[in-house]
């Protein structure tokens, strides 16, 4: 015998019964509604074959920084709402879909798969709204992959995710950044504000190509509603919502086919961004040098990476795996910031490199 679940859905849902999302038997059904639904682009359980791909938005109501993006996104044309979701607002507009929730940013683990269930669709993305907070309370507007590749199994993972897990980085971090960067400029809010990568960190977990768009650093920053503006026209613009063509799909715009993972370096991975934007470049995860722990050896110079302890072999590995999923036939070469790393770090970096059979390139290999 099943056990049933119900969501019920907000008031303004235009069925002509009161639809929820029902957990029976293992699975996720939309009970109450009638068999068509009465807007387009509602969710409904379609055949296999049928599955419709789905890029999927998230937003928090706890943070200024995620919910005014994402209320000046559903500002613009073409969306309608969708059943709630284990208490959380939907949206739809054409392939993508957004939810809005009242919990920690970085807590909600698996909101792809929870609504793979639900509706049968399959997320193909995850974009992730949030604030972004810096010692210096610099203004920024950063694009970061996720992950804490560097933990190990058992430790603490203090802003989410799991110990030894990165997520696939978006494909389009790079040309979103670069998209970014143009937008912002041209609603005067640079040189005000950084634009910026940041290195992969925290969760929440998740199995899909990710990004986060950030707005920093501190409450003033976070509630700028000029700052809310250029994000929503950065998703608005990179999605094609507006009837052009997306920004950043790597299965169509992959000619080059290498992609780049930064390795060591400053959290706003300086050396990296300086390749990244240029026109045409793509790039994985960044391991900034606090992702990559290694134990000094107390000598000059080390022949084999084996004798350096520390968790930056399995934070390399787990990078480099998921960057390779996220680009499906793309060359994926590492980047280091060479002088971020002492000589004895360098050598044994480079030699697991060549270990793992990962090349490193230089910065005219990824234009």
């Amino acid at each position: 015998m099943g056990v049933l679940v119900t969501y019920k859905t907000d008031a303004s849902y235009p069925f002509r019964r009161s639809p929820s999302w029902q957990h029976k038997n293992g699975s996720w059904h939309l009970a109450g509604a009638p068999r068509k639904p009465q807007f387009p682009g509602a969710p409904s359980k379609p055949k296999n074959r049928d599955r419709e791909m789905v890029t999927l938005l998230v937003a928090t109501s706890l943070d200024p920084a995620s919910i005014n993006p994402a209320n000046a996104l559903l500002a613009m044309p073409g969306w309608q709402p969708l059943p709630s979701l284990q208490d959380m607002k939907s949206f739809s507009n054409q392939g993508v879909r957004m939810l809005v929730h009242g919990n920690s940013i970085i807590r909600e683990d698996h909101l792809e798969k929870r609504w793979e269930d639900a509706t049968g669709e399959v997320v193909d993305e995850v974009i992730f709204f949030s604030k972004h907070t810096a010692v210096s309370n610099r203004p920024a507007l950063t694009v970061h992959p996720i992950g804490v590749p560097h933990l190990r199994e058992g430790d603490v993972a203090p802003q989410g995710g799991k110990p030894g897990w990165a997520a696939p980085p978006n494909p389009r971090i790079g040309p979103w950044l670069r998209l970014l960067k143009r937008i912002a400029e041209s609603h005067n809010l640079v040189p005000e504000f950084e634009i910026t990568l940041e290195g992969t960190h925290h969760g929440p977990e998740t199995n899909k190509p990710t990004m986060f768009l950030e707005i920093g650093s501190t409450e003033e920053y976070w509630k700028r509603q000029d700052a809310a503006q250029v994000m929503a026209q950065l998703v608005w613009e990179g999605l094609g919502l507006g009837g052009e063509a997306d920004v950043g799909n790597w299965s169509r715009e992959n000619d080059k086919k290498r992609v780049l993972i930064g390795i060591g370096g400053g959290h706003y991975a300086p050396r990296h961004m300086d390749v990244v934007l240029k026109d045409g470049v793509w790039v994985g995860h960044l391991l900034s040098g606090y992702s990559l722990p290694m134990e000094d050896p107390n000598q000059s110079k080390v022949e084999k990476s084996v004798e350096i302890g520390g968790t930056w072999r399995e934070a390399i590995k787990a990078a480099f795996e998921a960057t390779k999923l996220a680009f499906p036939g793309g060359e994926i070469l590492a980047h280091l910031d060479h002088k971020s790393f002492k000589g004895w770090q360098k050598n044994a970096l480079t030699g697991f490199l060549g270990e793992q059979n990962i090349k490193i390139g230089k910065p005219n290999d990824f234009y």
